[in-house]
């Protein structure tokens, strides 16, 4: 089963992906806090991390960068990173914190499986 580990405090915003991600093979773990990022991606060992971009008082290039550092460091296994924007010029901002995709909100489920990398079962 793939996991897609969700960074999202926004009741909208976690429906939403939920939505556009949920199926038979796919379990979504959700984390509000987004200081918990990192623990949680050891923890769920997930497919794919998406992130909302206001999320909490960190904010999603930080959880990024946090992850980035974290794969690099050997704590989490690779997984793509996707951060969802609040608007589309905001991709240089998601291109500059390493997310590996990004998609503006609001999204329809077809935007949001296209960003995530074919390599990966979600």
């Amino acid at each position: 089963m793939a996991t897609v580990l969700l960074i999202a405090d926004d009741d909208w915003v976690r429906n939403d992906v939920e939505a556009a991600l949920s199926g038979p093979r796919r379990a979504i773990r959700t984390v509000v806090d987004p200081r918990e990022a990192v623990q949680a991606a050891a923890d769920a060992e997930p497919d794919a991390i998406v992130i909302d971009m206001q999320v909490g008082s960190m904010g999603g290039m930080a959880v990024v960068r946090s992850c980035k550092d974290a794969i690099a460091a050997g704590l989490i296994g690779e997984a793509p990173l996707v951060l969802l924007l609040d608007r589309s010029a905001d991709a240089f901002l998601a291109d500059r914190s390493g997310a590996d995709a990004w998609v503006a909100k609001p999204f329809t489920a077809q935007e949001l499986r296209a960003v995530i990398p074919a390599g990966s079962s979600v």
